[in-house]
């Protein structure tokens, strides 16, 4: 069966929805009526032409909305409406103040660059939506203020499906985007969540985190360690070493990695990102783990010439020699990733699961 292509065509941001929305709403204020299409100036300078939706003005307000496009990306926020409620301000000429509304996250932690209890609309969003606010009211700045107020309807159901409550942003999504488009499938906004997660739990004081490579195991580690507070659980993927250079960057002090056999085995082998169409497993290094905790040399050729590294796992089990196995996997572990930090603060503990989220072995750098 062929595989399905992944389609390429390039979406658009909340944050350049709403400044496009909001441009369309101070053209209303200005003009009397709100343009059907609208053209905004996105945070990498290009001009793009936004479809207007729901636009009316009335007693000193105007409204408009649009619709995110995320083009070919499996994004939650597709198809949200990014709204825009722009009204005169008399007594503060040349002023745009830009609000959070409903559906927009409010921030309740240190650590995002963003102020405590304020909207969860990013410093490089934000400026993109007063730009291109003021490139069209300039004239009514002369004169009044105009204070911008970005909503999102559904946003509070929408953000349930985001890492946002884990990094303190409560009651909706958040605003964002640093050129304004969407890629097909980018790496960088996951990327970008992990290096963020790390920061908030240092913020917060927290000496640990603890890093998973998905939902499975993430639900593991919050079984095994319920003393933690939730801001230290980050679901890294695939990005171990912006995890760890950022863990080494804050000062955090214990470090503690979730995994399976598999992704454990592609960081023990000294792989940085892990992701699976990445390097192959290295089912030899499997194989000399296996040898040195006296699995039998037939079985050490079998797991040599294996494609997989759940099949070692099964096959040591068998011998009776699982735990055993895990925890020489848990130490190469330790012992290839603290090589590459070794001057760092943390400690390392590696907490191993299978398939179905049962402990298997831990191993710790210092136990």
């Amino acid at each position: 069966m062929e595989k399905k292509k992944k389609g390429t065509r390039k979406g658009f941001t909340t944050g350049a929805c709403s400044a496009a929305a909001a441009r369309a709403a101070s053209l209303g204020l200005l003009e009397g009526a709100v343009p059907e299409v609208v053209e905004s100036q996105l945070p990498n300078g290009q001009l793009v032409s936004f479809s207007v939706s729901d636009g009316f003005c009335e007693n000193g307000t105007a409204h408009a909305v649009v619709i995110k496009d995320a083009g070919d990306d499996p994004d939650v926020t597709n198809k949200a409406a990014l709204t825009a409620d722009v009204r005169l301000l008399a007594d503060c000429p040349g002023e745009v103040v830009v609000k959070g509304g409903d559906g927009v996250g409010v921030v309740t932690m240190q650590g995002l660059g963003l102020k405590v209890n304020g909207p969860a609309i990013n410093p490089v969003p934000r400026k993109n939506i007063e730009d291109n606010v003021r490139m069209v009211a300039a004239p009514l700045l002369e004169t009044q203020g105009l204070e911008v107020t970005i909503s999102v309807p559904g946003g509070v159901e929408m953000a349930k499906r985001t890492l946002n409550a884990r990094l303190g942003i409560l009651n909706g999504i958040s605003i964002l985007g640093t050129t304004g488009i969407v890629h097909p499938y980018s790496t960088a906004a996951f990327r970008d969540s992990v290096i963020q997660g790390i920061q908030v739990a240092a913020n917060q004081g927290q000496e640990s985190v603890v890093l998973t490579t998905g939902g499975r195991t993430e639900k593991f580690v919050i079984a095994e360690l319920p003393q933690l507070a939730p801001a230290c659980f980050v679901q890294m993927g695939d990005f171990l070493k912006y995890a760890l250079d950022t863990a080494h960057r804050e000062g955090i002090e214990h470090v503690i990695i979730g995994g399976m056999v598999g992704k454990l085995t592609k960081m023990a082998q000294g792989e940085t990102i892990t992701h699976a169409n990445r390097n192959a497993v290295n089912t030899g290094l499997l194989a000399e783990l296996a040898s040195e905790i006296g699995v039998p040399e037939a079985v050490c050729t079998d797991i040599r010439a294996a494609q997989t590294a759940r099949y070692a796992g099964e096959r040591i089990e068998e011998l009776g020699l699982g735990r055993e196995f895990y925890q020489a996997l848990g130490r190469k572990v330790i012992s290839t990733i603290m090589a590459r930090y070794e001057n760092s603060r943390f400690d390392l503990t590696v907490l191993v699961c299978d398939f179905d989220g049962n402990k298997l072995a831990e191993v710790a750098q210092n136990g």
